[in-house]
């Protein structure tokens, strides 16, 4: 079943979603400074790419210079990528096929809010 969902998610938004991960990624690696943001978003776009099997965790290490980050990252790029969640996953529930994965779409919002001190890990 996580098969079938993966490929019609990619199909309808995933490659989509994904992409404007790779764009935030591409432009944060030009500095040096915010490297770490655009690492963290390509770790993203994969998540987007393949969702459903995976899922995000906190990690524990994360300290304040995740959280300040964060609020960096929501303010230049987290917010603008979220309403592309949320536009997606509204788009998505008007079909009742879509609703699985419009449901996917607004479970990957908090992450891409505040992506630093997360980790995408695979389910058993």
């Amino acid at each position: 079943m996580r098969l079938i969902l993966n490929v019609i998610w990619l199909v309808l938004c995933g490659l989509w979603m994904a992409l404007g991960y790779i764009v935030a990624g591409i432009i944060c690696c030009i500095l040096i400074i915010t490297i770490p943001f655009g690492l963290a978003s390509f770790r993203i776009a994969a998540y987007a790419l393949w969702p459903f099997g995976r899922t995000v965790v906190d990690r524990h290490d994360a300290g304040a210079a995740s959280t300040i980050g964060n609020v960096i990252w929501f303010i230049f790029a987290g917010l603008w990528l979220s309403i592309g969640h949320v536009l997606t996953g509204v788009a998505l529930c008007i079909t009742i096929i879509g609703i699985p994965l419009g449901v996917a779409n607004f479970k990957m919002i908090p992450v891409s809010l505040m992506p630093l001190g997360k980790e995408i890990v695979e389910l058993p």
